[in-house]
């Protein structure tokens, strides 16, 4: 394995541990803070040193590609699935633990995957059926003992669910309206403006004074959140550009695995502070089949073909062998 390579597989590992541990860090800061403040300085923060950077890089985006409204359409949808994927999950937070929000968010590549066939004429292949089925089931069990409560009642664990669904589907038009994004613009420009968009659209709704309430605890685990936005998807892109983008979309499905052990460590070390996970073992057997199933989405044809060709160079044995 080439150093290129090795570099990928950790800078995607980074990008996993990252949003796994980001849920963790945004619950501590929920009871002081509105999902919408949250969000805002997470933009806010994330969007300044990503301008830093690319200035001193020479790469900020010109804006001469959105004078045509085509353009400034995709944009816009972008900016809006990036802005309600953000107030959705942090929604979902106050109700719904880190890991489970982070188990509902696997659902976010099962829709990209479907969009992409209706609106980009992209083709569907059939080990990308099996493994949203896996995930589906990887689901149910994962949510088996709150099954009747959330098809029956509409309690606040409920609301969870659905914000978690809901921040799921929406993220689906952003990373659709991205890929369209991508042929003129690099990954980090796309980000730039979302993030710049995305803090003047939420200006209106966040309550940036409350910053002043909280405590040291709390001001760290904001302060956490938005370098770990910034930091995530600038390892993911580097990712992208040292590895081939099946395997590191494979690796960022680790990402609900992560918070789970990271909040099972975290309330042993800290009982007073973290809540541990209230899962029973077909629930943790649930997670890994829902990790199993968008990891099979992701790199499921490579494994085949790999098959396939190894299976091919078997010498077939002639009539007397």
């Amino acid at each position: 394995m080439n150093q290129q390579a090795v570099a990928g597989i950790l800078l995607a590992l980074t990008t996993a541990m990252f949003w796994g541990v980001l849920p963790i860090a945004m619950k501590q800061v929920l009871p002081a803070m509105e999902p919408a403040t949250i969000v805002f300085y997470r933009f806010l923060l994330a969007g300044s040193g990503l301008a830093v950077i690319l200035a001193l890089r020479g790469q900020l985006p010109s804006l001469k590609l959105f004078r045509k409204p085509r353009w400034l359409g995709v944009l816009a949808v972008a900016t809006g699935g990036l802005f309600g994927n953000f107030i959705l999950f942090s929604s979902s937070l106050q109700y719904l633990s880190p890991t489970a929000s982070q188990v509902i968010g696997q659902l976010s590549p099962v829709g990209l995957m479907v969009a992409s066939v209706v609106v980009l004429k992209e083709k569907m292949r059939g080990t990308q059926v099996i493994g949203a089925l896996m995930l589906l089931c990887g689901l149910v069990m994962f949510f088996n003992t709150s099954l009747v409560e959330i098809f029956t009642r509409l309690t606040d664990y409920t609301w969870g669910v659905i914000f978690g669904v809901s921040a799921a589907m929406v993220w689906v038009s952003y990373g659709v309206a991205q890929k369209v994004l991508l042929r003129r613009l690099a990954s980090q420009q796309i980000l730039l403006l979302l993030y710049t968009l995305c803090t003047i659209a939420l200006f209106p709704l966040a309550k940036p004074v409350v910053i002043m309430q909280l405590n040291s605890w709390q001001l760290a685990c904001l302060l956490f959140c938005g370098l770990n936005t910034l930091i995530g998807y600038g390892a993911l892109a580097e990712a992208m550009a040292r590895w081939q983008a099946a395997q590191v979309s494979a690796l960022i499905t680790l990402t609900p695995l992560f918070t789970l052990l990271f909040s099972d460590l975290l309330s042993l070390a800290w009982p007073d502070i973290f809540a541990a996970p209230t899962l029973n073992i077909l629930g943790y057997i649930g997670a890994c089949v829902v990790v199993s199933g968008a990891m099979y989405s992701a790199i499921g044809h490579r494994l085949w073909g790999r098959w396939r060709r190894k299976d091919a160079v078997v010498p077939v044995p002639r009539s007397g062998e």
